[in-house]
């Protein structure tokens, strides 16, 4: 689970050292719950922006009490999954974690660099791009392509709106998570591309400016919750899943890996999207 707060991919790989088959399928199904490196800007860009950003003096301690809960909800979220796939498709008898320490030796500073690199870093990173060149060139054909001087990146946007907004996301939303399956981090970049048509997946200067596009494209901080929300709970990025392939040698698991983040995430965002202005009109 730790490691997965670094790479869910790395995460994957690190869940050799649980001896148990079921478990370890476990935990390797349940690891993208926990936000990587890729999802954090995601989560920080908009708390600072929607969250935090009308606190004045205290903005900076709602900003990291935020981010916070989102940690612990993941943790909690995971836990919970955990449970209930233990009770249910990987149904087993528990078992213990032993772990068994080797006699101590000096390291071998020079040996651990070497094999970090070579056996981990590299590992990742050549899947990582495998995955995201022709994802790249997906991008841009939608991005540059048009009929009627029209995107294809907007005619997709269009088809998919009616679904986003029963979970509080608009089309380019949607279709921005689905775009940045290469890489959580170009999420917010597609974003910002698609709702300035422009060709190529950009950023811009400052929070300020962001937050102007933004609202000026309908988003309220509901919007940015359910953005969250889906951020934290949607399925894991190319890299993430090649490598579930690789570990389990199986597509059934791989697709369960993937669906399972995804359906929780969509049903937590249509609850929170129907509950909330609820929850608002029964207080005034």
């Amino acid at each position: 689970m730790c490691m997965g707060f670094g790479c869910n991919a790395a995460g994957v790989i690190g869940c050799r050292i649980i001896d148990s088959p079921r478990e370890r399928l476990i935990a390797t199904i349940t690891n993208n719950f926990v936000p990587c490196n890729g999802r954090f800007p995601t989560l920080i860009a908009l708390t600072a922006i929607f969250i935090a950003g009308n606190s004045g003096n205290l903005s900076s301690i709602v900003a990291t009490v935020t981010i916070l809960f989102c940690i612990i909800s993941s943790v909690f979220i995971t836990l919970l999954v955990s449970k209930l796939l233990s009770k249910t498709i990987l149904k087993g008898i528990p078992s213990s974690f032993t772990l068994e320490l080797p006699p101590y030796r000096k390291p071998q500073i020079g040996k651990i660099i070497l094999y970090s690199i070579f056996d981990r870093t590299l590992f990742v990173l050549g899947r990582a791009v495998a995955v995201a060149a022709p994802s790249g060139l997906i991008i841009w054909i939608l991005a540059n392509i048009t009929i009627g001087d029209i995107s294809l990146i907007t005619y997709i946007a269009q088809f998919l709106d009616p679904f986003s907004r029963l979970i509080g996301l608009d089309g380019y939303i949607l279709l921005s998570f689905i775009l940045g399956l290469p890489a959580n981090e170009i999420v917010i970049p597609i974003l910002i591309m698609s709702y300035m048509s422009t060709s190529s997946i950009m950023e811009l200067s400052s929070l300020a400016e962001t937050k102007l596009l933004f609202v000026e494209n309908g988003w309220t901080w509901l919007t940015a919750v359910c953005v969250m929300i889906f951020s934290l709970n949607h399925w894991p990025c190319g890299t993430t899943l090649w490598t579930i392939k690789k570990e389990t040698q199986s597509w059934k698991w791989t697709f369960v890996s993937f669906i399972v983040p995804t359906i929780i995430g969509i049903v937590l965002c249509f609850l929170v999207t129907q509950g909330i202005p609820f929850i608002l009109t029964l207080i005034q």
